[in-house]
């Protein structure tokens, strides 16, 4: 009889730990789930690949960024060929997140214009001109033109996500990154917010959202964040600088995307921004009351490469607040698997404590919340 009653009791107690080892892969896979949908990821092709198919399907990331130069190779062939072949592309990469059962995906480019121009006329596409001639003209029929124009093309391609438009404030001409490539609309604070708006109401009517960029301010710079850590502390002037974001958040309700530069500030910080609570929580979202989400610019850039390690720079980059990260796998060397390695490093850093489980599920929320405002109403 008491033989009988222990084999019983084991057998519930194994039946208990089955139960617990169930319940924590189902922890886990969520956990992976959440996570991946937090990478915008960039990849080689102009058809799918076998890599970017695991990394919608298996991976679940939340979307893709398209570049037409691909830096490591140094040569203009990476995503873009012409204006039906990226319609396919696009077109293929959301049938496969759906047949994986995930959410559909973000499909980014940065399209501005002008220097920052993804879709060339070389490819296909129509002809951009840069945001300091648009504000140099100063018209805002023209502007509306210009912004139109990348908008249906952005929508025809698949494309649902422009990062753009930046609304760096031209306090240093001579900026290698802004003011010396036009992408600044003008010196003027309130002009480059004027502007900013005809450009965020042009793609959203043709469904595609915006992100302002880059915060907190680029335009100050005296070096380029693709290449080394950028110091402003010298350079940056707050009120000028942060007005753009204080006027489309504060007075227009602004929610889709801010990106965040690798910009130190000493004064506020001795990380970078786009690695900072005090400038993602306490400043974006505190000051300035953002509720949209917050992504990273890209952390293959040398501002980040040269001076943290990946797992140094998403760990820190989830704690500050932030939502999304790219990881374009643009820079000096392509890494094949950067994207899996991504996810894991953050996967580990949860499971280590290092980050916690509520910070991936608020993100992941935000997330949920964006894609279900763009695909559940695609004429905005």
């Amino acid at each position: 009889m008491r033989t009988s009653i222990a084999l019983f009791f084991s057998a519930l107690l194994s039946l208990f730990g089955l139960g617990e080892a169930r319940a924590r892969q189902a922890e886990d896979s969520l956990l992976r789930r959440q996570i991946g949908q937090m990478i915008i990821a960039g990849f080689r092709g102009f058809t799918v690949t076998d890599k970017v198919a695991d990394a919608v399907q298996r991976l679940g990331i939340g979307g893709v960024i398209y570049f037409d130069r691909d830096v490591p190779s140094a040569v203009n062939r990476r995503n873009v060929r012409s204006p039906e072949q990226l319609q396919q592309l696009s077109a293929d990469l959301q049938r496969l997140a759906a047949e994986a059962g995930h959410p559909e995906l973000f499909i980014a480019i940065d399209q501005e214009g002008g220097r920052v121009n993804r879709l060339k006329q070389a490819y296909g596409f129509p002809k951009s001109v840069s945001a300091a001639y648009q504000g140099r003209v100063d018209r805002p029929d023209t502007t509306w033109l210009w912004a139109e124009r990348t908008a249906e093309s952005c929508r025809q391609a698949g494309i649902n996500v422009d990062f753009a438009p930046c609304v760096d404030v031209n306090v240093n001409p001579a900026c290698p990154i802004v003011g010396a490539v036009e992408r600044s609309f003008s010196a003027d604070p309130e002009k480059v917010v004027a502007h900013a708006r005809i450009w965020i109401d042009a793609l959203h009517r043709q469904g595609v959202r915006t992100s302002l960029k880059h915060f907190p301010g680029h335009g100050s710079s005296r070096a380029d964040s693709h290449l080394g850590l950028v110091d402003i502390t010298r350079t940056w002037e707050r009120e000028r600088e942060l007005a753009p974001y204080r006027a489309l958040i504060g007075e227009d309700g602004y929610a889709d995307f801010v990106m965040v530069g690798h910009l130190v500030h000493r004064g506020v910080d001795t990380l970078p921004a786009s690695l900072s609570r005090r400038w993602v929580t306490d400043v974006l979202r505190g000051e300035l009351g953002y509720r949209g989400l917050v992504i990273t610019d890209d952390l293959n850039m040398g501002a980040i490469t040269e001076h943290y390690t990946l797992g140094g720079a998403v760990e820190r980059a989830v704690n500050a607040g932030v939502d999304m990260i790219i990881v374009g796998n643009n820079g000096p060397v392509f890494e094949p698997d950067l994207t899996a390695r991504t996810i894991e490093l953050i996967f580990q850093a949860v499971c280590e404590g290092r980050i916690s489980r509520a910070r991936i599920a608020e993100a992941s929320g935000r997330i949920s919340v964006m894609k279900q405002n763009i695909f559940n109403d695609k004429s905005h």
